[in-house]
């Protein structure tokens, strides 16, 4: 489900130019495609993040499906030539794209419900692992398929069919295979015991708790950030002269070597429960890996760093997320899974908007350049030098704010540990009682 989602909000960033030509609007009409998931998400997210914790895991995931399905259809209208839609074409693909935005929060922010409801304590961060890493696996897919889809904007509506069949599918899984909310038998004490705090009450502890607002900050910042560069790297990389192929592959590149670095990360944190120090360190080297991208990608035939680059930024930055909502679960104990995760979700999109609009702000447009593989109706390409330095200054900024500041005691841990301890006394003052 997350991957299905992943692949409709970034259906159009690897072949922007070509949209905007294929249906007579701006670059930045068609960034906003991508960016009505940041702004839906602000406020439906916290009513995902209820739904989770009040209604059940299996209500938000078929809630889900239903509105990815509801939205990809929606999206194929804006290319059906029998509508002579004309000027028109272009809202049904947003309106779709509205549909598709309300699905995300409702299935984003369950990973960490899923872990703690279905799984023991140490299978917790490689189970959120799994479950997360299907977002960047949405992305991957995108970046590659859109690309191979695309060669030319006539194939667009190829592309929004074939997208559409995925969501179907998905939606007739969730809607029929899924029955239960929690398994028969509590994996762990934390969900034996699970006594989360009430919706409007977990808020309140969250915007308290001084550990998490850093978290909640320097986290959806990066994400945020990361957000922007899978939505942007197309237009980033065509004004040098690198084509939408290379852009995808570039996106490829960031999305495995992130799924590589997020398998080895949730398997190490399992194993030594080092989930502060992880993060940390994964912050500064992926701060690094933005600063180098931010330098090579100013120049052209530059292939082969650009991908390295990519990757590294990639590999240290996506192992970051499924710790970091682990952690987040682990400073905010006992509030509910879905509340904590799904807040810094919110945080995040609203940080993602503000970047992408000051990003947009501080581009210079560049007419009649050789180089450019972008692909536009329009006076020339965008000169992404400064948003780029930009980006990267942000992200070692909040790489230095987190690593200096962010300190915590893991609470659902300590918890666990007490309520085992707890268990084994009364085991063993039954066992000691003398028979009657």
């Amino acid at each position: 489900m997350p991957l299905v989602s992943r692949k409709l909000w970034l259906t159009f960033a690897p072949v922007a130019d070509k949209t905007a030509a294929y249906f007579h609007i701006s670059l930045e009409t068609v960034n906003w495609l991508s960016m009505v998931y940041l702004l839906i998400s602000i406020p439906f997210g916290l009513v995902a993040t209820w739904v989770l914790d009040s209604v059940g895991l299996r209500c938000a995931v078929v809630l889900s499906a239903w509105l990815n399905m509801v939205g990809s259809i929606t999206r194929m209208f804006s290319v059906l030539k029998f509508l002579s839609l004309g000027s028109q074409s272009y809202w049904y693909l947003f309106i779709g794209q509205c549909f598709c935005a309300l699905a995300q929060p409702l299935i984003i922010f369950s990973p960490t419900k899923l872990a703690a409801l279905w799984f023991p304590d140490h299978q917790r961060a490689t189970a959120n692992m799994i479950a997360s890493m299907s977002n960047p696996l949405g992305i991957l897919i995108a970046n590659l398929l859109s690309p191979a889809l695309v060669p030319e904007g006539k194939h667009i509506p190829l592309m929004l069919g074939i997208y559409a069949v995925p969501a179907v599918t998905a939606c007739a899984l969730a809607t029929l295979g899924i029955h239960e909310k929690v398994p028969p038998t509590p994996p762990s004490a934390s969900a034996t015991n699970s006594n989360s705090q009430p919706f409007f009450t977990g808020l309140k502890m969250l915007l308290r708790n001084k550990p998490y607002i850093i978290l909640a900050v320097c986290f959806g910042g990066g994400i945020g950030m990361f957000t922007c560069f899978s939505a942007l790297l197309e237009q980033i990389l065509c004004e040098k002269g690198y084509s939408n192929d290379f852009a995808g592959l570039n996106g490829a590149l960031f999305t495995v070597c992130g799924l590589l670095g997020a398998f080895l990360l949730g398997m190490y944190v399992d194993r030594t429960r080092k989930f502060i120090e992880s993060t940390k360190i994964s912050f500064c080297l992926s701060a690094l890996a933005s600063i180098m991208f931010a330098v090579i990608s100013r120049f052209r035939h530059q292939a082969i760093m650009l991908a390295i680059t990519s990757s590294l930024f990639g590999f240290f930055g996506f192992a970051i997320y499924p710790i970091a909502m682990e952690l987040a679960v682990e400073c905010s104990y006992p509030v509910g899974e879905g509340t904590s995760t799904g807040l810094i979700f919110v945080a995040s999109q609203i940080e993602g908007v503000i970047l992408m609009i000051l990003l947009q702000a501080l581009t210079v447009r560049v007419s009649e350049d050789p180089f450019s593989t972008c692909a536009l109706d329009q006076d020339g390409a965008l000169d992404w030098t400064t948003p780029v330095l930009v980006l990267a200054g942000l992200c070692s900024g909040m790489a230095c704010f987190y690593v200096i500041f962010f300190h915590t005691d893991y609470k659902r841990l300590h918890a666990e540990i007490i309520s085992a301890d707890l268990a084994k006394a009364e085991d063993a003052a039954t066992a000691h009682v003398p028979e009657s």
